[in-house]
């Protein structure tokens, strides 16, 4: 069950490095690299959470508070990406959804790492 652990641990860090690597080459438009990089990490998160509750051989003690904390930020991270790729589709830019989409990964970042 480790191995399966670690496989959706590498899976949610290449969410993580698209919605920033994304955000950082394609300002100040949302790109679709973005938006699968915001969906995986919001399912992987998930995942793990689940697993790191449920499973007792990991030996995980997950911190309630702080996991609500990171799925809050990566439901509005999703949803700007969403919406901005939508809008940029459409021909529209809105700079700031973009701006806030990227800041907000990289919040999530700090708070996954610095958390303590």
């Amino acid at each position: 069950m480790e191995f399966v652990y670690n496989l959706v641990v590498v899976t949610h860090l290449l969410g993580m490095a698209a919605v920033v690597g994304g955000f950082a080459a394609s300002r100040p438009v949302v790109s679709e690299l973005m938006v699968w990089g915001a969906r995986a990490q919001l399912v992987t998160g998930v995942i793990l959470a689940g697993l790191a509750s449920g499973v007792d051989s990991l030996d995980k003690d997950p911190d309630t508070t702080k996991l609500a904390v990171k799925l809050a930020i990566s439901v509005i991270v999703v949803a700007l990406a969403e919406m901005g790729r939508a809008d940029a589709k459409r021909g529209k830019q809105i700079d700031w959804m973009t701006d806030v989409a990227g800041g907000l990964a990289i919040v999530n970042v700090l708070v996954a790492t610095l958390w303590t």
